[in-house]
């Protein structure tokens, strides 16, 4: 369920002397400061959304939702994540990158609570904060790390990515507890609130350290003029090929995360192991996520690779259906290991398809607001199916088809060849 940011919004802005003066200042001076807050804000870029699945079914029954219903409490900040990272960059010339990072903390911790409140278009309004808080956090914190720690960047975002994996799997893994211990499910979502305010207190001094060289309204930053004469990225094949591939294992991987623990405990497991079961999907992804776009940047092409990570999503997928509750650990590993590394390999593909780095991050932006809103598709198209057939049967069968989509997509966007290269490239 790990996705990690796309769009740089610091690659292609200037910012102004006083706030790259500040910035200097705050990394001299506060460097324990700054990496407490990478990591509290990593932290918090999917224990929201985690921490629902398991609860799933209780929020439902709370709020008399059917299947399709629920699903959109999955759905809709997927919608709103696609959408929100298109606006990120201007906040951020505007703003500044930290004043920005602090007031999407600010609004995840209002989101959160937002989604506990009694009327059902209250939790509705909550996720779409939550979606567009995040979708705030997604495309500011790489850019962040990559200007503040130009040459620990490779160790600093693995540091960031793990802590967001770190997230995910411990808001899943405590959701039930967390409800039993607190008293319900409200109790459980609005826990991680507190996260979410502590990592905006830390971030607050960080944004009026910077924030006293925009004085006057002058903005934070200022963009990079962008090449006029790139490719166009909507006539070419190879790069539909690559966004398609991204959403569509983004579709895979919000459909287990909304449905997954449900599956299990419509086949008799206890809401607790499948809490737990799911965490365990979530955490494995880091070994997919790591290893494949290591072997993909070291060939020529990728096609193979992105069979072999359909086939291990297909081969879980396959799981659930024939034996969910029997091998529920493997299924949950095989689905975790093929996502990481479909997800790796979609980050990948995104730079060895592109022949320069502004093409790059016009083809990470199509991605990902193109891949956010299809993968917002997958819970509610399957939780409708669901709810029409009363088994779990046809949604996964879906799953299978979508899987030989990857595959397929993995064949076309794993060739040696780069976007502009030709009229069909």
């Amino acid at each position: 369920m790990i996705e990690p940011p796309l769009i740089d919004a610091e690659e292609e802005l200037v910012a102004a002397p006083p706030v790259a003066a500040a910035r200097r200042r705050l990394r001299a001076g506060h460097p324990a400061l700054l990496l407490a807050g990478i990591v509290l804000a990593a932290l918090n870029m999917r224990a929201a959304l985690a921490g629902v699945s398991p609860l799933l079914g209780e929020i439902g029954a709370h709020f008399h939702l059917a299947a399709a219903a629920s699903s959109l409490v999955t759905t809709i900040p997927l919608i709103f994540m696609g959408l929100g990272s298109i606006a990120a960059p201007k906040l951020a010339a505007r703003w500044g990158t930290e004043a920005v990072l602090c007031g999407a903390l600010v609004a995840l911790c209002g989101g959160i609570v937002l989604r506990i409140a009694p009327p059902v278009v209250a939790l509705f309004a909550g996720c779409a904060v939550v979606g567009t808080s995040i979708a705030l956090l997604n495309v500011l914190m790489p850019g962040l790390i990559k200007r503040d720690f130009p040459e620990r960047a490779a160790g600093m975002t693995a540091l960031y990515s793990t802590a967001m994996i770190l997230g995910a799997t411990v808001s899943a893994a405590t959701a039930v507890p967390l409800e039993n211990a607190l008293g319900g499910w409200q109790g459980s979502l609005v826990s991680w609130s507190l996260l979410a305010a502590v990592a905006a207190v830390v971030w607050v001094p960080q944004a009026l350290l910077t924030r006293r060289g925009t004085g006057h309204g002058r903005p934070a930053a200022t963009a990079v003029p962008a090449p006029q004469d790139g490719p166009k990225l909507s006539r070419s094949p190879l790069a539909w090929q690559v966004t398609l591939f991204m959403g569509s294992q983004s579709l895979i991987a919000y459909v287990v995360i909304a449905w997954m623990p449900t599956i299990f405990t419509d086949h008799g497991m206890d809401k607790a192991t499948a809490g737990l079961v799911f965490a365990f999907s979530t955490l494995v992804q880091m070994a997919g996520s790591f290893v494949v776009p290591m072997l993909a940047g070291r060939m020529r092409r990728q096609r193979l690779l992105g069979v072999a990570v359909a086939a291990l999503m297909a081969c879980g997928v396959t799981g659930l259906l024939l034996a969910p509750v029997a091998g529920a650990w493997l299924w949950a590993a095989l689905l975790g290991t093929g996502q990481g590394g479909a997800l790796g390999l979609a980050l990948t593909m995104m730079v060895l398809r592109s022949g320069d780095a502004h093409t790059a991050a016009r083809l990470s932006g199509m991605s990902q607001t193109g891949g956010y809103l299809l993968a917002a598709a997958g819970p509610l198209v399957l939780g409708a199916v669901h709810q029409t057939t009363g088994g779990w049967t046809v949604p996964l069968l879906l799953l299978l088809a979508v899987c030989a989509g990857i595959a397929l997509l993995g064949m076309g966007a794993g060739r040696d060849r780069r976007i502009g290269d030709g009229h069909r490239a």
